[in-house]
């Protein structure tokens, strides 16, 4: 077994990502397998190597240790690239350069696009654009790069994955409409990093938060586009603040830092989040 945590360098550690953490690194030692870490560092604007040393040092505290030297996506620029242009060869991306007012114009209009999973779906404005105004934009205007959905789906057909105690479930990427796998301001998105990253570094069972369900479906469908292998996946239950929302790194009460810095044992933290007894006034919301 070999599990992973993948924080992003954009704030401090909280709660949920102490308890997302802990089961990942207790499932692997469990099994007499490895535990690695990756830093999700490819957002260039908003990622500080501060948050990366403080959250190494938030893991310490809970008495988390870890195989090999942490794996940087930032290094991983050129693997990210050669798959996006894997996908090109087969005419399955395509230049995106609607901007935010675009699409948000064009979900506003009367019969714009269902809500997908993570809300409106892309309506597909530059999907049709002619070859030539294509090459004619991207010489010289920002632009992403979106999956064609669609095309994609058929190529593949059916798909599904392994959820960890509930059995196959099937993976529904046509909801997420054309998802972005290269940003105008980043060299890839989360689904493409990501998908890519666990199948590198050898990654058995993705142990991480109900809010990534949805997610699956388009990395189930990337492996299955650039032959990756499917690791087993455990969605586990988010901790809630007294709010009854779920965490973000906003939470200033919910951070690491400000819980060590209260003088809380970070080994008797772990053991209880392990255990399922939260601090006061939180709580977890199973998926």
């Amino acid at each position: 077994m070999l599990t992973r945590f993948a924080p992003s360098p954009t704030g401090e550690l909280h709660l949920g990502h102490a308890y997302s953490a802990l089961l990942a690194h207790a499932a692997a030692r469990g099994a007499g397998g490895r535990f690695r870490i990756r830093i999700d560092d490819i957002d260039g604007s908003r990622s500080r190597e501060i948050y990366v040393a403080a959250a190494l040092a938030d893991l310490e505290w809970l008495g988390i240790d870890w195989d090999g030297d942490p794996v940087r996506q930032s290094a991983r620029l050129d693997r990210y690239a050669a798959a996006l242009d894997a996908l090109r060869s087969r005419a399955l991306v395509y230049p995106c350069f609607c901007t935010r007012a675009d699409i948000a114009a064009s979900l506003a209009a009367p019969h714009g696009p269902p809500d997908g999973p993570a809300g409106a779906a892309y309506p597909g404005t530059c999907r049709h654009l002619a070859e030539s105004e294509r090459r004619r934009r991207l010489e010289s205007e920002p632009h992403c790069w979106r999956l064609d959905m669609a095309k994609a789906v058929a190529t593949t057909g059916e798909l599904a994955w392994e959820e960890e105690g509930q059995g196959a479930r099937r993976a529904a990427p046509l909801a997420h409409g054309d998802v972005v796998l290269a940003r105008k301001d980043a060299p890839a998105s989360y689904h493409l990093a990501s998908s890519l990253d666990d199948a590198a570094m050898g990654v058995s069972h993705v142990i991480r938060g109900a809010d990534l369900i949805a997610s699956t479906d388009v990395h189930r469908l990337l492996q299955a586009l650039l032959d990756l292998p499917v690791p087993l996946y455990r969605h586990h239950g988010l901790v809630c603040g007294p709010n009854g929302k779920r965490l973000a790194k906003r939470d200033a009460a919910a951070s690491l830092a400000s819980l060590r810095a209260a003088g809380l044992d970070g080994r008797r933290l772990a053991d209880d989040l392990l255990h399922g007894r939260l601090p006061t006034g939180f709580f977890l919301q199973n998926p």
